[in-house]
């Protein structure tokens, strides 16, 4: 849809006046017409632009910014305010709660005006939070909005605006303002309250040490137009893990830096991940923070295949900055990188026996394979965790950026240290060369599961993975794809993901998922009224009290009053659920699949493999599509006019003919498939098929899983056709040694069979060998072996039979006796 549609239908009908004035804008880029409509000339050519139209156009455009600055600027001011007082009040509320004695009896009625003032606190957050969003996403579409009035304005007046305005909007930067210290300070306020004062406390990375689960991980890619409000989605959920609470939040705590080593001639680290070869493994330093830090993590990732019973395995130590460049050249020994940690005592004799051990195999594998650093990937990260609790850890990597680190033109970019240090965490590196940057477009999200084995994960997760916020990308890695993006004349293997990154990964909304506030209608729409909105907000929950009883104030009323509490909440909590579950079951009967029925890599068909897509389907911002540069072409006239129409009608003709040609070709046609629900409310079928082609001289690899079984399988399959073609040899040499002339023929045509049959296997079974060992993504699908052979062995049988029946041969044999 247009832009200015999609403004229309997603802005918020309480602040409608606050948004950009687009349509007015657009209309403005249209002057007088140099004479009066009329039959005969029903599009008269318009006035030429003038300094005075582009001046009038101007001051539009300044009110306009100026307006949408000075709302967003009020209204984040607003959001402080509350957050102050949202604060203040959690604060009183908790101190209430600690201050009640555990050992004196209970007081039911205050305990029940606690607990409704922690759910009023509850909804006062969710309020706040659905503020924020819809504080986002009116930054969002005002400054989409602005970025695509002036392109138009660019292209229809041919007077270059962009350059300028530029300037005005650095001056008033709506857009900039970073919502990650809300989301810190309202994730530990609504986690204060949804705990009721009594949050998670632990170490981070406590879980691990449990037994008999499994541990799933997926990554996803997030557009930038929906971090925000995943952030906030989240938070609700999980609180965000923040390592040193006792200080304040600053955004380079957030930050996080990798450099990555492998070999420039060979490229056998990015090979090895690439294509999961059993043992690959990733070396990289990583700090956290400025390039201040002291403290280097040396970490070692190996790859391992599930068939071996092993898992992945991550491990890591520390070193001083100072001593990198002498550990890595071999000037600086093990042994003296731990001395002082045997001398502190903290760690026992044998965690410092196996961290030595790795650090001798690092240091080994970078000397003998010729390690040096190649690229440094940066970002900043919000983790959600419950600080005790590992099961459900779920991290947002945004502002992802990679750079080069190597030397290999001639560029001293690091000199012999192991680290550029013309870049800290100075995001977005506008100093650096385009060459030398590679700023990734979306966010990555990964989510870390560790559940019970045959359970299943939160059913919030799989609601969130199987939304339209974000788009699940396997095995997607930073090293990867940097390195690769960095070296295009090096690196001629490429990702699966690579030809995808031109392609558009926002998706209509095929569910009801997402903020809402508390009391919100659940009926899809966009032109609510705040008094029906009140009036469900109060008439949800009404608290009744409790009926006379001898025990009043004591613990059997208390207990009473608060099941009666928890009873009406949970009653809610369903409805809403069930409302959840009925809105995406008209969402999957509306899209033929449930979930996310428009994910590539998830998809498998529910239903038969779609054609071409209806363009109305997708919220995309497409003001510059095909059609519009028909109408501008329209609007110009002449020579440029009849090219166009040429070009679109040729365009549509050549679609009807083909779509008429592929209805009616008899070809073999898909036979729908029920869906399977997948993990993580992932949906998996068919998929749909999407082919894309390699840049010239590179290649794109394909994730291919190999195990030991699928050579077995191979071998077995060759051993069957061996015992087929023995088979029919041995008929063959019974018949040249025991039959008449006729049976040499037969003898002659069935060793023919035989002979074909051992031939062919042994050269499928030698193909199919070496691209299992090379990995390669091929159809390892015999389609016309089998065929083929059944042909060959039903002429061998009709040669046999029609020498008979013809009664030919040399009088030795017997003659066919009529029945």
């Amino acid at each position: 849809m247009r832009f200015g549609h999609q403004l229309k239908t997603s802005l918020i009908q309480n602040w409608v006046y606050h948004y950009i004035d687009y349509d007015g804008l657009k209309d403005a880029l249209n002057t007088e017409y140099e004479t009066p409509r009329s039959k005969d000339n029903p599009k008269p050519k318009r006035k030429a632009w003038t300094e005075e139209d582009e001046q009038n156009f101007v001051k539009h455009l300044e009110g306009e910014l100026d307006k949408v600055f000075t709302f967003q600027k009020v209204k984040s001011q607003e959001i402080v305010k509350r957050i102050r007082a949202s604060e203040q009040e959690v604060n009183n509320v908790v101190s209430q709660a600690d201050h009640a004695a555990p050992g004196e009896p209970h007081n039911g009625q205050a305990d029940i005006s606690l607990e409704e003032d922690f759910m009023l606190l509850e909804e006062d957050l969710s309020d706040i939070i659905a503020d924020v969003h819809d504080l986002a996403r009116f930054t969002q579409l005002n400054y989409t909005g602005f970025q695509k009035i002036i392109k138009k304005h660019d292209k229809q007046t041919t007077w270059h605006l962009r350059p300028v305005f530029a300037a005005r909007l650095k001056a008033k930067p709506f857009f900039k303002d970073n919502y990650d210290q809300f989301i810190v300070t309202l994730s530990r306020l609504y986690d204060l309250v949804r705990t009721r004062g009594n949050p998670t406390k632990g170490d981070s990375s406590a879980g691990g040490s449990q037994q008999n689960f499994v541990r799933n991980t997926t990554k996803y890619w997030v557009h930038p137009d929906n971090i925000t409000e995943l952030k906030l989605i989240i938070l609700k959920h999980l609180p965000v893990l923040v390592f040193n609470p006792s200080k304040e939040f600053d955004l380079a705590d957030s930050a996080i830096s990798s450099i990555y080593y492998d070999n420039t001639d060979t490229w056998e680290l990015y090979e090895g991940r690439l294509k999961k070869t059993e043992g690959a493994e990733a070396i990289r330093l990583r700090w956290y923070g400025g390039m201040e830090t002291d403290t280097i993590f040396v970490e070692r990732k190996t790859h391992r295949e599930d068939w071996t019973g092993e898992e992945s395995v991550k491990a890591r130590f520390t070193l001083k900055e100072k001593k990198v460049n002498a550990f890595m050249t071999g000037n600086f020994s093990v042994d003296q990188a731990f001395e002082k940690m045997r001398r502190d005592g903290k760690k026992s004799e044998k965690e410092i026996n196996d961290l030595a051990q790795l650090a001798k195999e690092i240091q080994y594998r970078v000397i003998a394979r010729k390690l040096v650093p190649v690229t440094r990937s940066f970002y900043h990260r919000t983790a959600f965790q419950l600080p005790g609790d590992a099961r459900v850890r779920i991290s947002l990597d945004t502002e992802l950026t990679m750079t080069r680190e190597d030397n290999l033109d001639g560029n001293q970019r690091a000199g012999k240290n192991w680290r550029r240090t013309d870049i800290g965490i100075d995001w977005p590196f506008n100093q650096l060369d385009p060459a030398d940057v590679e700023r990734f477009p979306y966010a990555v999200l990964e989510v870390k599961l560790q559940t019970q084995a045959g359970g299943q994960p939160p059913e919030w997760i799989r609601e969130l993975t199987a939304s339209h916020l974000v788009e699940a990308v396997p095995k997607f890695s930073k090293f990867i794809h940097g390195t690769a993006k960095l070296n295009p004349t090096r690196i001629n293997l490429l990702p699966f993901w690579m030809p995808q990154m031109k392609t558009d990964i926002r998706k209509p909304i095929s569910h009801r998922f997402g903020i809402e506030r508390p009391g919100q209608s659940k009926d899809i729409s966009t032109t609510d009224l705040d008094e029906e909105d009140d009036s469900d907000g109060e008439d949800a929950f009404v608290l009744q009290p409790a009926q006379p009883n001898p025990l009043d104030g004591e613990e059997g009323d208390y207990n009473l009053n608060i099941r009666r509490l928890r009873e009406a909440r949970d009653v809610m909590e369903a409805e809403e659920r069930q409302n959840s579950f009925d809105l995406m079951s008209q969402a999957t009967r509306e899209n033929g699949a449930p979930g996310n029925s428009l994910d590539i890599e998830e998809r498998i068909a529910a239903g038969p493999i779609p054609g071409m897509l209806d363009e109305d389907d997708y919220p995309f911002y497409d003001s510059d599509s095909d059609s519009e540069d028909y109408e501008e072409a329209k609007r110009v006239g002449g020579l440029t006019y009849y090219r166009a129409l040429a070009k679109k009608t040729l365009h549509d003709t050549g679609n009807a003919i083909g779509s008429v040609f592929w209805a009616i070709l008899p070809r073999p046609r898909a036979t729908p498939i029920p869906a399977i629900t997948g993990g993580m409310g992932v949906v998996k079928g068919i998929g749909e098929i999407k082919r894309f082609k390699a840049p010239k001289g590179k290649r794109i690899h394909v994730p291919v899983r190999i195990e030991p079984k699928v050579s077995l399988a191979t071998e077995r399959t060759f051993l069957s056709w061996l015992e087929f073609s023995i088979i029919l040899g041995s008929i063959a040499a019974t018949l040249l040694n025991f039959g008449d002339r006729i049976s040499v023929y037969s003898a002659i045509a069935f060793t023919i069979v035989a002979c074909a049959s051992i031939i062919y296997s042994l050269v499928l079974y030698l193909w199919r060998v070496d691209k299992t060992r090379k990995r390669r993504a091929v159809v390892y699908h015999d389609k016309w072996g089998p065929s083929v052979l059944c042909f060959m062995l039903f002429a061998a049988v009709s040669v046999n039979v029609g020498l008979r029946l013809s009664g030919e041969g040399d009088g030795v044999g017997l003659k066919m006796l009529p029945f």
